[in-house]
């Protein structure tokens, strides 16, 4: 059982570090900016840094899957989202905080983001599966305040096409 929650915790953490990239927020209402590159899955706001991903759940190993209770599929998306805490001289501290997300596809269909906290040892996620069809693009809107933090919430916007052959 250990293994299986350091293998999810250590999938999260690949999955969110993937492609790193920066864009400087907009300083108007809501920090904000739209994650134009494809491999871009981190936002850096300042004092904190946002990390985020989709990708199909097929890609989870079965046992880590069932035990957080995440549908494994080709036909299905898994969105991962961490608020992590900048430190001087580290790699940061992930934080807890209000955190919501929205997704549709390219004819303007809502799907359904349920978001749910895993705390794994000192890391904090967001996660959220839901369908998707093969080809389907998906737009995530993303807002996320950090617990420890009094300014506006930060907003990202990206896009993900999923195939299932």
């Amino acid at each position: 059982m250990k293994f299986a929650k350091a293998a999810f915790g250590a999938t999260l953490t690949a999955l969110l570090i993937v492609g790193c990239g920066s864009d400087n927020a907009s300083e108007q209402g809501a920090a904000s900016t739209t994650a134009a590159a494809a491999d871009q899955r981190s936002q850096d706001f300042d004092s904190h840094v946002l990390h985020f991903n989709a990708q199909p759940t097929a890609d989870l190993q079965p046992e880590v899957a069932k035990q957080y209770g995440i549908v494994r599929s080709k036909n299905r998306a898994m969105l991962n989202i961490s608020i992590v805490k900048k430190l001087p001289g580290s790699t940061g501290q992930p934080v807890p905080g209000d955190v919501t997300a929205s997704a549709s596809n390219l004819t303007g269909q809502l799907k359904t983001v349920s978001l749910r906290e895993v705390k794994d040892g000192g890391a904090v996620y967001y996660i959220a599966d839901l369908p998707v069809a093969n080809g389907e693009t998906l737009k995530f809107d993303i807002l996320a305040r950090p617990a420890d933090y009094e300014g506006e919430a930060f907003q990202v916007s990206f896009t993900e096409t999923f195939y299932s052959d």
